[in-house]
Order: structure tokens, then C-alpha cells, then sequence
């Protein structure tokens, strides 16, 4: 398990579904990270990103409902970067994903304060609060205005999304392209060494 994460790729700050999504990474050597490791883990990142509130406690039944999202999004994402397409079950999920949380403020009133609204999650939904908005942040993306700027990282084995905030851009992160570049640079030096490798 690769221990330290890498730093948000070009999107993941503004959308929760990007950031999902790049919860898991893959790296070369065999190296891995995953934010979403244990239950534990899990609260600790939806806390960080203000989807669940300090003092919360899921259980891995909700990390196992938030892997699967995640699932479900990469794959309707790969989808829409390459064009092909999506199973329905994958849809359907998402779907699930959106509808399962009320997002209608209801009407509350408190002595001294008078009338609010607020949206209610009880502590037995607050798995389904944190899905439908991480959700119905992948369906605006994949359906909006910023769906062509949708990509992948070209570094193999990086899987990591992004949107591209230039045209020329092609990897998640520097450390990426970096890698890229030296591993193209070593491949250069190695045949002008040895021509037979042409």
C-alpha cells in the first residue's frame, strides 16, 4: 500500500465525484492507495470533505455502498472520455445513488430564531446524503458544459481523472508527467546505446 497520497488532480477540489474517483490509485511497482482502505478511512474522508459531520461513525457496510459508487463512476466516466457505452446497470446505480437521500429543505422552527429550512439526514442515512451529493455532482459533470474537458491520466499505470485545464495537458499531476518524460528519455538514451533495440 502506497502511504502517501498524491496531490489533487486538476478538478478533484471542485468536484466530489473526481475526487471519488481518484480515492483509489494505482502506481508503478505495485504501489497502491486507497483513502477508502477501511470504514475508518472512509469517515475520515468524508469528513474532510465536509459530506458527513466531525463524530460520525460508518460502518463498512456504507464503505462498501461508497467503493461501489465509486465503481459505478469510473466506469461511467471511462465511458464518456472514450465514447463508448455505458451499461444500464451502471446508470441505474447512480440513479439509486441520487434518489436516495431527500434533497428537499423541510420547514423547521426554533424559539428566538423563528422559521428555517434545513435538510434533514438522520444518522442512519448519512451514507445516502453523502452518495446523492456525490452523485449529483458526476451527473452535472458528465451531462454539463465541462464533459469535454474529462480525461484520464496517460501515465501508465495512473488511472487517476481530471479535467483538462489546458489542451495539451495529457497526466493527473507533475510527478506523472515527470515520470513519463524520464522513462521516455531513458527509452532514447538506451537505443542510441544500443541501435538493436530499434
Amino acid at each position: 500500500m502506497f502511504e502517501m497520497p498524491l496531490p489533487p488532480s486538476p478538478g478533484a477540489l471542485e468536484h466530489s465525484s473526481i475526487d471519488l474517483m481518484n480515492s483509489e490509485v494505482h502506481l508503478p511497482g505495485g504501489k497502491s492507495y486507497d483513502a477508502l482502505n477501511t470504514p475508518k478511512e472512509t469517515t475520515t474522508w468524508l469528513i474532510a470533505r465536509g459530506l458527513v459531520s466531525e463524530g460520525a461513525v460508518l460502518q463498512s457496510y456504507c464503505q462498501d455502498r461508497l467503493t461501489g459508487l465509486r465503481s459505478d463512476l469510473r466506469k461511467a466516466f471511462e465511458a464518456r472520455i472514450s465514447g463508448s457505452t455505458v451499461d444500464p446497470r451502471v446508470l441505474n446505480n447512480i440513479n439509486a445513488a441520487l434518489t436516495a437521500a431527500p434533497n428537499t429543505s423541510l420547514l423547521h422552527y426554533a424559539p428566538g430564531d423563528g422559521f428555517f429550512r434545513s435538510l434533514e439526514h438522520p444518522a442512519t442515512r448519512l451514507i445516502e446524503h453523502a452518495m446523492s451529493v456525490i452523485a449529483e455532482d458526476a451527473a452535472a459533470l458528465l451531462a454539463g458544459d465541462e464533459a469535454h474537458l474529462l480525461a484520464q491520466c496517460e501515465a501508465e499505470p495512473c488511472s487517476r481523472f481530471l479535467l483538462k485545464t489546458h489542451g495539451r495537458r495529457q497526466w493527473c499531476s507533475t510527478r506523472c508527467g515527470d515520470r513519463v518524460r524520464a522513462a521516455r528519455s531513458y527509452a532514447r538514451k538506451r537505443t542510441q546505446a544500443d541501435p538493436t533495440l530499434i
